[in-house]
Formats: C-alpha cells, structure tokens, sequence
C-alpha cells in the first residue's frame, strides 16, 4: 500500500515526501501508506527505508504502468516541463506535462482502485483580461504552452473524477517562492532569484515592472496544503475538484521592500531592474489575486505576508 510521487527527486516533490513521512499516522484522512515511491529522472535524495525510487520518463510508453499498480493508496503528480522550457519547445512540453499525465490516469484507471490523484496544476492556465481578484468561476485562457497543457490536464483530472477511475484533486499552485539552489527554466524563476541570490551577495534582476503582482507561497505553505489536498475527503470537495491554492498577492515592487527589511539594504541593492519582454509577456499574463474562500474553508492555508516568506528562507538556507 503505497503513496507515488512523480518529481519526487526535486525540491518540492522531496519536501512533500518528507512532509508524508511526518504526516503518517498523525494527519487526520490521510491514506495508511506503508511506502512511498519517488518518480523521476534522479534518485529521490530522502534516505528512509520507507521510500524507494523509479528512474524514469512518465511519458515513455508502458511506463506508467510500472508507476501505478495495484494497491496503490495515492499519486502526487507533480513532474513537469516549466514555462519557460515549455515555450520553448513546444513537443517535449506536451509530452511530458500532457501525454505524461494521461498516461499516468490510464495506469491508475487499470488498477480499478481509484486511487486519489492529486495534479499539480498553475496560475498560468489564466490569461486574457481578469478581474483584480480571480473567482473560482473564470474560464482558463493560458496565454502559455504551460498553461495551456495544465489547464487540458485539470479537465482529464475531473473527468476521471466523474467516471470514477480516480479520486481527483487539482492543486494550482502559486508560485513558490524562495526555492533554494539554482535558477530553473520556469518563467517566474526571478521571483525567487530577486531574494535568493541577494541574500547570498550575488546580483540578480527583476525583469518585470514593479507593479506587477504575483501570486505567491512558501514552500512549507505549498507542501503543507499538498499533504491536506491528499487526506480532505473527496466528497468535501464536490464534482469539480479543482482548487486554486491560497497564496498571497505581492507587487514585484513590495517583494524588493521585504528584501530590504530582511535582509538589508545592501542586499536590496544587488537587485537591477532590466525589462526582459520574453518573461514579461509570460508571468504578466497571469492573475495576482484569487478568492480563496473555498480552499480555506476546506482547511487549507496560507503565509501570513510576504516578509515571512523571506525570512522562512533566510533562516533556512542563508548560513
């Protein structure tokens, strides 16, 4: 019996199954797994002997079905092509973040369990004219390669959901912000960059106007709500089980001033401001508010401000 994350070997996906492990027996809802699979390119860097690891292609042929077999309690789908990559080339794109999550419903639809599937899903599926604040009523109108594959992934989730092959629950995830390590191929890698690398004396550049606002998480705020999105009960979440996660909204500009407050003004002063049309064009396409009452009266949470959020990481990774 058996919990399976794709993109397991990464930051988030290695933080969620640490989160589980934690979780286990103690978060009310949350499926008796005895282990866990990590799915993806590398080895999952979490040594406990509860988790093991499958290196491989979601999207390669037969693959999945090595991935989801019987007995398995639930699946975390949150490997994927970022933006940025995605625009670029636009066939490994959408092998990989669509035809990779077909394949992954087929092979949990196969069991005949219906399996909870919890999709990792973004604010990019939004584009086009919005309101200030996004209701959970607006269309999806990606303005990205992206998001248009998340949003075709959100509707395969529910349908599944509606015919009973899978117990579904689509998570959009804000942008997470601050991830650790190097820049990724995502469109709003600056988000993080614009606090990481100040904050280790190293230059960076917000690429987008000040006023642009963001849609933002923690980390521990992400993973905490993916570990809820697996034990809240189906039936809670009603027939379109998609949600969008709560997050806070923050100008580009307001994230510069928690720099400065945090870390200092010396560090604030490592941020150049250069507009870069390839990015803009993406991340200012996206909303920067959402009604989030649904999730939060489902339990799920959010960071209290932004300085937190910065100050969650410096406390972490800033030595």
């Amino acid at each position: 019996m058996r919990i399976v994350v794709t993109g397991g070997a990464g930051f988030l996906g290695s933080r969620v199954i640490r989160a589980l492990l934690a979780a286990r027996g103690r978060k009310e809802g949350l499926p008796a797994f005895e282990s866990i699979l990590s799915v993806d390119l590398a080895p999952c860097p979490v040594e406990d002997p509860r988790v093991s690891s499958l290196v491989g292609d979601v999207a390669e042929p037969g693959f999945a079905a090595r991935v989801v077999e019987a007995g398995t309690l639930g699946v975390y789908h949150l490997a994927a092509v970022l933006s940025g990559q995605s625009e670029a080339e636009f066939d490994v794109g959408m092998r990989v973040n669509l035809d990779g999550t077909r394949a992954l419903l087929e092979a949990a639809r196969a069991t005949g369990e219906a399996p909870r599937f919890v999709f990792a899903s973004s604010v990019a599926v939004f584009g086009g004219e919005m309101p200030e604040v996004v209701p959970e009523t607006l269309a999806p109108m990606p303005a990205s390669s992206y998001g248009a594959a998340k949003a075709m992934g959100e509707l395969l989730v529910n349908d599944y959901s509606r015919r009973g092959f899978v117990d579904g629950r689509v998570c959009r995830l804000p942008t997470i912000v601050v991830r650790p390590g190097k820049p990724n191929s995502a469109a709003s890698s600056f988000a993080s960059g614009i606090i990481r690398e100040p904050l280790a004396g190293v230059a960076s550049n917000l690429p987008v106007p000040r006023e642009t606002r963001l849609w933002l998480s923690s980390p521990d705020a992400v993973v905490g709500n993916l570990v809820h999105a697996m034990a809240v009960e189906g039936a809670r979440i009603g027939p379109w089980r998609t949600l969008n996660l709560p997050g806070v909204c923050v100008t580009a500009g307001a994230m510069l001033e928690s720099l400065a407050r945090v870390g200092g003004a010396a560090a604030r002063a490592l941020v150049r401001e250069e507009p870069e049309e390839r990015v803009a064009r993406i991340v200012c396409s996206w909303p920067g508010d959402f009604d989030v009452a649904r999730p939060l009266a489902l339990g799920f949470t959010r960071d209290g401000d932004f300085d937190g959020v910065v100050r969650q990481y410096r406390d972490e990774f800033v030595r």
